[in-house]
């Protein structure tokens, strides 16, 4: 018994009770009826305590609330109600061991290594993550966007080898859920994407993938499919209670052994979204939405947190979690990184756009002239880059929401002004800004100093219409379209990537799986990474320019080729 603290040791069988204690299975919660003194002394002692009746007092049935109504019932002894003694034998239990495992995890290494077959060197921030995660086990990872939440639950993964696994994120990560899996853990690792609405029998595996938007369908089924990890990336998603979704969401969590949060945003609009997010972790860690909204906002029915900073040291000091900002560990990053993220794409979109390289695809076959056939050629290249821009530029939106909702100040380099014309729709609630090669110099001017002036956090610019802007206040540029050119990249990574500029930079390319995407990634160099690719300042050798422009021209020609053989064929 010297292994638990002494608010959880047994009280004085013999004591005079000063009430009883029971359990309201409608409430779920421990209730007191008792001399108005000790049910007052509670609830102005424990501001997790409700009950406004006289001499009744509620406590939220939560191991870490177990041990304050313990330690209440060790002065003001309790008859706990016969039907409800095995209850609360088990819930003292529970409350014990986490007491131990609490102190444990403050007494562990604060950095932990990843098991050898885990793909990936971590940073030391990240080691310290991997340990917080190993550590906790119900938990929320925060860090700030472009620190390597993903590569951080992967490593945690690896070393429990808790499968089988769930992991839910927004629709457009899935596929670089699927990729950075396989490029961390290894193909070893059998992973399925749950489909559609309607549950039905999985093959056997370690991680299975899924979106929000299906939970609801699958609300019944998940938690008894035995998942021993539940991972929620960008668990923002599940801020606001009473839908199907987060109804889902709580089920299957409860009947995880582990479950990680992942949002660098986890608070959007008030700061009693939290209550939300951490409920789906640990059930009622911050008590009821009365009691927490009592205890840490304005009063009863107020969302708004008084003192977000001493609720932000609450819950790191309890283990619930973890969040470090890129000023925090910037000595260990490099000043500028590129990570290229696959995202999906609108295959039907892209194969209807498509359809106009009919017209040049004619005229390329009927025509002998060396000369114009280049120039056809290039104009059916012209149509794949566009239908490949269009088909993934929701996708490209859906990601860039995520930056400027974690507070980024985002460069979103595209080249046709079709593609930044979906921009323009999908992202107008974020007031953009446009500097494409359409606009006079008024105007070009103006959204300049929109941006300069944090008048607006999202500038889109053209990859080839920004030269000679210094745009040093961005803190991430992302190109939701390629140029086959590697200079092109480097130069519009340099408009933001100039002295004056205090952050690391994050240079996001956004690649889709069909289309021109996967010719003009090979041809530039760049590799799938969560957190590798480092760069430096150098600019592309003469060489590499050269190489790029004979990958392009291999690839335009195998592109006719592919499309006058299903022309035949058809």
């Amino acid at each position: 018994m010297n292994r638990y603290p002494p608010y959880l040791r047994d009280g004085d069988p013999d004591a005079y009770h000063y009430g009883t204690l029971s359990y309201n299975r409608r409430c779920k919660c421990w209730e007191i009826h008792a001399e108005p003194c000790v049910t007052e002394m509670a609830k102005r002692l424990f501001p997790g305590c409700e009950g406004s009746g006289r001499g009744l007092a509620r406590f939220t049935a939560h191991r870490r609330v177990v041990g304050d109504l313990n330690w209440l019932m060790l002065r003001y002894p309790l008859e706990v109600r016969e039907s409800d003694r095995a209850r609360w034998e088990e819930a003292l239990e529970d409350a014990r061991e986490f007491a131990v495992r609490r102190e444990a995890a403050r007494r562990a290494p604060e950095s932990a290594e990843p098991p050898g077959e885990f793909r990936a060197e971590l940073m030391d921030f990240q080691k310290k993550g991997l340990a917080f995660l190993l550590n906790n086990r119900r938990c929320l990872l925060a860090d700030d966007m472009g620190l390597g939440k993903t590569v951080q639950a992967l490593a945690f993964l690896c070393a429990t080898k808790a499968y089988p696994a769930l992991i839910c994120a927004p629709p457009h990560l899935l596929t670089n859920w699927r990729r950075e899996i396989d490029r961390f853990l290894g193909l070893d690792i059998r992973v399925h994407v749950l489909r559609g609405l309607t549950p039905h029998d999985l093959p056997e595996g370690e991680i299975y993938l899924t979106h929000y938007l299906l939970l609801r369908g699958w609300k019944e089924a998940l938690p008894k499919m035995g998942f021993r990890t539940v991972i929620f990336d960008e668990m923002q998603e599940l801020r606001h209670a009473g839908t199907e979704k987060y109804s889902a969401a709580s089920l299957v969590s409860s009947a995880a052994e582990n479950v990680v949060g992942l949002s660098g945003t986890p608070i959007y609009n008030h700061g009693g979204e939290i209550w939300n997010v951490i409920n789906v972790l640990d059930f009622h860690f911050l008590g009821d939405w009365e009691s927490f909204s009592r205890e840490w906002c304005y009063g009863y029915g107020s969302n708004i947190v008084a003192k977000p900073d001493l609720l932000g040291d609450y819950l790191k000091r309890e283990g619930l979690m973890l969040r470090r900002v890129k000023g925090d560990v910037l000595s260990e990053l490099p000043p500028k990184r590129r990570l290229v993220i696959e995202i999906d794409s609108d295959d039907k979109v892209y194969r209807e756009l498509m359809k106009g390289a009919f017209a040049p695809l004619m005229q390329y076959r009927a025509e002998e002239n060396a000369a114009r056939r280049a120039i056809l050629a290039d104009a059916i290249s012209q149509v794949e880059r566009q239908a490949t821009g269009i088909a993934k530029a929701p996708y490209v939106c859906a990601f860039v929401r995520t930056l400027l909702e974690g507070g980024e100040r985002v460069l979103l380099m595209a080249h046709h002004h079709a593609v930044m014309d979906t921009y323009k729709k999908e992202l107008q609630g974020y007031r953009p800004r446009f500097i494409t090669g359409r606009e006079n110099e008024s105007q070009k001017e103006a959204s300049y100093t929109a941006f300069m002036e944090e008048k607006t956090n999202l500038l889109c610019l053209s990859l080839r219409a920004a030269s000679g802007l210094n745009l040093q206040s961005a803190t991430c540029v992302v190109f939701g379209e390629l140029d086959w050119s590697p200079a092109v990249h480097s130069q519009a990574e340099d408009r933001a990537h100039r002295i004056g500029q205090k952050d690391s930079l994050l240079c996001y390319y956004l690649v889709s799986p069909h289309g021109s995407d996967r010719a003009m990634q090979d041809a530039l160099g760049l590799k799938i990474s969560q957190f590798v690719g480092l760069m430096g300042d150098a600019q592309p050798e003469p060489e590499e320019q050269l190489f790029a422009e004979s990958q392009a021209r291999e690839h335009i020609l195998a592109l006719v080729d592919r499309l006058l053989s299903e022309q035949a064929e058809a």
